[in-house]
């Protein structure tokens, strides 16, 4: 070996062994040991992984997860002290100054760009989605805190809960923007007789709908929301408006207004983020929803204003951990049906997306909110149901 390689091989050295002391420093901080017998502690495997992270981020964090390069018995439990210090923030390479750019300069959710989440999200196979969610297939935060004991029970509860904030009514006619499977269109015809279009951009959601609820006075459409023009009783979004991106919140808030009665109520169920400034986190975005863009309360209120009073606003995002628990217990059961079919690094890949997600709710880092509002203000006012 020549002199000039020895000293990059030493300044190499150097600069790894600076950059784990940098990451046992900030671990430390949030009460996660390198190497440590605890459930939340990271267990290194590879050396490398330090440098990925402070080049890459969380991007350079999970990418590491995927490769097997680092293990954590509890990986809710380690993100929840990791976002509770607020770690995510003090870790910002420059390297994803561009992300953070895009993002705010571009319109990343256009009508030609929507329908990819669609297919690489969505449309992953109605058996996958069948073995890890409740029997309606409802793939958003279930309601708990009403004393819900299963899955099922936290589902049923949160679906019933929004047909009554809407004041559901037999014969009404629903627009459900982004329908996902129908779970809520299905229970609002069961059990309150009401007629429902649903919007989705999934083509695999709409083939497994029309099937279910066949003989039902529900119409389920391959459609992106913004060519919708009709009239009708009550608009509900649940779990899509995290899809509709900032340069299209007024959009949709636009839709929703032309697409509603007078005397109507538009009821959205969407996760946020604390701060309007946060950027869309890089590997959530490549892994999982691409273009995915999580509003705060100052961009809805932004978008709604001067077209919807807000009449009601409720958090319950703590009960989103406890439903991604009970969707990791369920996908692990399932695993081995689907373990040759989609392949560990996907095994890896969901197993951290569901739990990172698990622990992000419980460190309140992000909330789920439903909002309930009308076009002109309910004469009265509005009370909450219990």
């Amino acid at each position: 070996m020549t002199n000039e390689h020895a000293h990059q091989s030493l300044e190499k050295a150097e600069e790894e062994s600076s950059l784990h002391r940098l990451m046992l420093e900030i671990l430390d901080a949030a009460g996660i040991h390198l190497n440590g017998n605890r459930p939340w502690d990271l267990r290194l495997l590879d050396d490398r992984v330090p440098e990925r992270v402070f080049t890459l981020g969380s991007l350079g964090l999970g990418e590491a997860y995927l490769d097997g390069h680092w293990e954590a018995e509890r990986l809710d439990q380690f993100f929840e002290r990791l976002l509770r210090a607020h770690i995510d923030q003090r870790v910002r390479p420059l390297r994803l100054a561009f992300h953070a750019l895009r993002t705010r300069l571009l319109n990343r959710q256009s009508l030609r760009r929507a329908w990819k989440v669609g297919e690489a999200h969505y449309d992953l196979g109605n058996d996958f989605y069948e073995a890890m969610l409740d029997p309606r297939m409802t793939y958003t935060c279930g309601y708990w805190s009403g004393g819900a004991q299963t899955l099922a029970e936290a589902q049923e509860a949160k679906l019933d809960m929004i047909c009554r904030k809407i004041g559901l009514e037999r014969g009404m006619r629903v627009l459900d923007i982004g329908c996902g499977w129908g779970s809520f269109m299905g229970f609002a015809a069961e059990r309150y007789g009401v007629s429902c279009v649903g919007v989705t951009i999934s083509r695999e959601q709409v083939e497994w709908a029309q099937q279910r609820y066949a003989g039902l006075p529900l119409e389920f459409r391959l459609q992106d929301y913004r060519t919708v023009d009709e009239r009708f009783d009550r608009v509900v979004s649940v779990g899509m408006f995290e899809h509709v991106g900032r340069k299209n919140h007024r959009v949709f808030m636009e839709v929703a207004h032309r697409c509603l009665a007078n005397g109507g109520l538009l009821l959205l169920h969407t996760i946020g983020k604390n701060r309007r400034d946060m950027t869309p986190d890089p590997w959530v975005d490549k892994y999982i929803f691409p273009n995915g863009d999580l509003p705060s309360v100052g961009q809805i209120g932004d978008a709604a204003d001067g077209l919807f009073v807000i009449e009601d606003l409720h958090n319950f995002g703590v009960d989103y951990d406890k439903t991604l628990m009970a969707w990791h217990a369920n996908f692990e059961a399932a695993w081995p049906r689907f373990r040759e079919r989609l392949g560990e690094r996907f095994h890896r890949m969901w197993r951290y997306y569901l739990l990172s997600c698990a622990g992000a709710f419980r460190a309140r880092d992000i909330q789920l909110w439903q909002w309930v509002m009308s076009r002109e203000g309910l004469p009265g006012g509005y009370r909450r149901p219990l």
